[in-house]
């Protein structure tokens, strides 16, 4: 393991960028595809608060400074900040190579080989292919302007093949807004290649929780969840069941605590309202937020929050776990999207202050 400072650039909110609190700035590390690892707010009593769990970003070097695993340097992205989750979210599992650092499985027909980045944590637990392939992706072609009362700042990278682990080749683009009325990330990808490119888009953010973390509210708006076979692995079983009754429910409106119930889990058949997907948290700290999105094809949002730790990382996404696995249903859309050469995607979400 080695220990180093990345480099971070910080997108500030315009003069006057409107009424207390708002969104200040967004901390974003172009090595590690664009990510936000900070988003600070600006309240005239309270001063700066930050809203990301990010314990290894170093405001005075303006850097990041992570613990790195050598086999797979992504996996410090998804630890903590946001994120960008790219060629897929969540997880992918296949029969694990004799040297135990990849996975063979199929996609899209395709016979392919993963990272094996990821795994439960109990002896002969099984490993997978973790959060996609960007993680650890370096994005050097950047513009930054300000067009009225939004800051901006975009890159784009050619990705290719993901370093021959995926199909087809793909062009990113990540772009962070910071506007009035809050941030916005958009992440497009397109298929430059000559085969077809299965996408599935996510994002990753740990939100801070100040005060008692019983009492924190979140608010999903899902019909179900995924049934994982255990809290360790958390691979889906394939089956869906209904969250209604459960205390797994926290779709009425003004959500439901936390309590003291752990979450690992993929909420579906989501419920959206005029087209919008809006997901809100609200903290004994007096912190409240949302995430909204009119992005259709994210047909998931996936909770991870430990009590014994102060965020709740939610994660809209296209995808399902293990969306090529053979536990789900016949003719069930995992929500990888299959683009065409010359067809792209693109993925919205908007955090905004209540």
């Amino acid at each position: 393991m080695t220990l180093s400072v990345e480099p971070a650039l910080v997108v500030q909110a315009p003069v006057g960028a409107g009424p207390e609190p708002f969104i200040e700035s967004v901390v974003v590390l172009p090595g590690r595809g664009l990510m936000p690892l900070q988003i600070t707010a600006r309240h005239s009593e309270r001063g700066a608060i930050e809203l990301l769990h990010a314990p290894h970003y170093d405001p005075e070097r303006r850097g990041f400074r992570p613990r790195i695993d050598p086999t797979f340097p992504g996996n410090a992205s998804f630890g903590e900040g946001g994120a960008i989750l790219i060629p897929f979210a969540n997880r992918i599992r296949g029969e694990r190579t004799p040297d135990g650092l990849e996975i063979a499985t199929t996609v899209l027909d395709r016979h392919v080989l993963l990272p094996a980045n990821w795994g439960g944590r109990r002896p002969g637990a099984q490993r997978y292919a973790m959060h996609g392939l960007f993680t650890g992706t370096a994005v050097h072609d950047i513009e930054r302007g300000i067009d009225g009362g939004c800051a901006w700042l975009r890159g784009t990278v050619e990705a290719g093949n993901f370093e021959g682990w995926w199909i087809s080749e793909s062009e990113v683009t990540v772009e962070h807004r910071l506007d009035r009325a809050g941030y916005e990330l958009r992440i497009a990808v397109a298929n430059v290649g000559k085969e077809r490119l299965p996408v599935g888009i996510g994002w990753h953010p740990y939100f801070q929780l100040e005060g008692d973390r019983r009492q924190a509210r979140l608010r999903v708006p899902a019909r179900s969840r995924c049934v994982v076979n255990d809290p360790d692995e958390v691979l889906p079983t394939g089956a869906i069941v209904p969250v209604m009754g459960t205390p797994y429910d926290f779709s009425a409106r003004g959500g439901a605590p936390l309590g003291d119930l752990h979450l690992d889990d993929c909420f579906v058949d989501l419920v959206r309202e005029d087209g919008t997907l809006t997901i809100e948290l609200r903290d004994g700290g007096g912190r409240a937020l949302r995430i909204v999105s009119e992005t259709p094809q994210v047909r998931a949002v996936q909770v991870y929050a430990p009590p014994e730790q102060p965020f709740v990382v939610i994660e809209p996404q296209f995808n399902l776990a293990d969306p090529y696995g053979d536990e789900w249903p016949h003719g069930l859309d995992t929500g990888m999207a299959a683009l065409a050469p010359g067809e792209r995607v693109e993925y919205r979400a908007r955090l905004e202050l209540l």
